[in-house]
């Protein structure tokens, strides 16, 4: 069947909530999709459901589901969301999609736990490794007398760069989680050195700091505890707009960081593969396959092998379901395109392992396998056909000024705020149809996202009659071409729920919502109790 297949017609069969749990508890591959927007994803999902909004499905599935017979079970809380999300789903060529009975009330009705928040298996499972472990943590007032003394310290921050620039302890460094094991050696050679690991909240601390326990490095180890958030409330103040990366890896460091790491990964049971094995992977039409480059993305662009996605390591486990959304799928992790194997990949895969997922990490001759340079782009499936044509943004200024036309905005709504065209009516995908009731009489209506590429597949949306023009280039396009933008909320419509605002990114969170936060997350061991579908497991 061909990637662009007419959708069934036929009534979608179901599948049962206790269906879905048994297949994670046997790890049989399903996955769970929420159609609805992030927001009210984030107030209740069962662990393993993975947002793909109605709105957003073309621009993730064939990333999240590289198989087209995977079985897939889609579900709302009655917004009417699932089944057109569904039935995109078997435009695009998947072949077993089904709806949840029930939705997510069926979900609850069964007597199945229901976890608020985004990325919560990574998040629960880091909770789960501190319960069971006992990783050390300091908390904040402690690391700032110590700071103030001068003692001998290095404190490592585990979250992305961009992260690390908005704010971050004084004194930090930026070591994004799979970067620790590989460049701790270096950073602090001397073993009376403490070794603080810090991030927003409590789970990247946790993991990277129990990395360093279960890499065997001989200095005292803390995470920091509850990240920046712990060091806020503490009423301490944080830096902004710092530079500070990791060094280059010595020769000695690197070979301690292997050796550490290759440990490490042997005791989760991580596999091994070489080329003629990842061939036999690729080949194999009853697995899904996922493969992840999971070095830096500077290094990423500089050269990769074909087929591999760029998952930084710290990432992919902080935020595991952003990449696979196939509960039960095999993982691939490449680090040395030239070797294959790393510390970056084995200390990823021991947690990928320990989260439950079959995963190999690929060495050998890989180099064989070719070099690809650039950075990783979406895999998008065809733009459908409908006559839409497309304007220019000067041309589009014209139509404005004159009253011609009517801009709709379908980019993420904080994007929207940051900055649109004026003018602009913003929506989601899924709400067009308010959206367009609501545009003058007699006017054109112009659809645009940032970059472009959403509004290819909205405009199939529209309905007949009414296809819209496009906007070259999106709004990227128009401040290109050295026009104004607006900021604000004009136009905005029923208030966006596209995106969940963490309480653990950005600079104005309420201490109210920050503790919730970490409130929520130390009562997740609990939770995982209760649920038992999990499969996770500790070293």
């Amino acid at each position: 069947m061909p990637d662009t297949a007419t959708p069934d017609t036929a009534p979608l069969a179901t599948r049962t909530a206790a269906d879905i749990r048994r297949d994670w508890i046997d790890r049989r591959e399903v996955a769970l999709l929420d159609a609805r927007e992030e927001g009210p994803y984030s107030l209740a999902h069962p662990l393993f459901a993975v947002s793909v909004p109605l709105s957003r499905v073309e621009l993730l599935a064939y990333d999240l589901l590289p198989r087209r017979d995977v079985p897939i079970t889609v579900y709302d809380n009655g917004e009417g969301y699932a089944e057109p999300a569904a039935r995109r789903l078997q435009a695009l060529g998947y072949r077993e999609v089904t709806l949840l009975e029930g939705g997510l009330a069926g979900w609850t009705a069964a007597g199945f736990e229901v976890y608020r928040d985004v990325n919560v298996p990574s998040k629960a499972f880091g909770e789960w490794v501190e319960h069971h472990r006992h990783t050390p943590s300091l908390p904040a007032d402690e690391v700032k007398t110590l700071i103030d003394s001068g003692a001998d310290l290095v404190i490592l921050d585990a979250r992305r760069y961009e992260e690390f620039q908005t704010m971050a302890i004084p004194g930090g460094v930026s070591v994004p989680g799979a970067e620790l094991v590989k460049r701790v050696h270096d950073i602090a050679p001397d073993p009376r050195t403490l070794v603080i690991v810090n991030c927003a909240g409590r789970t990247r601390s946790i993991i990277g700091t129990q990395s360093l326990v279960n890499a065997g490095i001989p200095n005292r180890v803390a995470a920091l505890r509850n990240g920046t958030i712990g060091w806020t409330l503490a009423g301490l103040e944080l830096d902004r707009g710092r530079d500070g990366r990791f060094p280059a890896v010595s020769p000695e460091g690197d070979t301690r960081a292997r050796k550490a790491a290759r440990a490490v990964a042997d005791r989760a049971g991580v596999g091994r593969i070489g080329p003629a094995a990842l061939d036999a992977f690729r080949g194999d039409e009853r697995r899904t396959l996922h493969l992840f480059d999971v070095r830096t993305p500077e290094e990423y662009e500089a050269g990769h092998l074909p087929g591999f996605r760029h998952a930084a390591g710290g990432q992919l486990i902080q935020a595991t379901d952003e990449y696979v959304a196939v509960r039960g799928a095999r993982i691939v992790l490449v680090d040395d395109p030239a070797g294959g194997g790393g510390p970056r990949a084995d200390m990823t895969a021991s947690w990928l392992a320990q989260l439950g997922w079959e995963v190999h990490v690929l060495e050998g001759d890989v180099a064989s396998l070719g070099i690809e340079s650039g950075p990783d782009r979406r895999r998008l499936p065809p733009v459908p056909d409908v006559g839409a044509e497309t304007v220019a943004p000067r041309d589009l200024l014209a139509l404005l000024e004159n009253g011609e036309a009517a801009v709709i905005d379908i980019t993420r709504s904080p994007r929207y705020r940051a900055g649109h065209i004026p003018g602009a009516y913003f929506s989601t995908r899924a709400r067009l149809g308010g959206t367009i009731a609501r545009l003058p009489k007699g006017v054109r209506p112009v659809l645009t996202c940032w970059d472009g590429t959403l509004t290819r597949y909205a405009a199939a949306d529209f309905p007949p009659g009414a296809v819209p023009l496009l906007l070259e280039g999106g709004t990227q396009g128009w401040v290109a071409a050295g026009l104004p933008l607006s900021a604000g909320l004009e136009r905005l419509g029923p208030e966006p729920d596209d995106v969940y605002k963490r309480p653990y990114e950005g600079t104005d969170n309420s201490a109210a919502a920050m503790q919730g936060y970490i409130d929520w997350e130390l009562e997740l061991v609990d939770q995982l109790k209760r649920d038992g579908a999990h499969n996770f497991r500790v070293i």
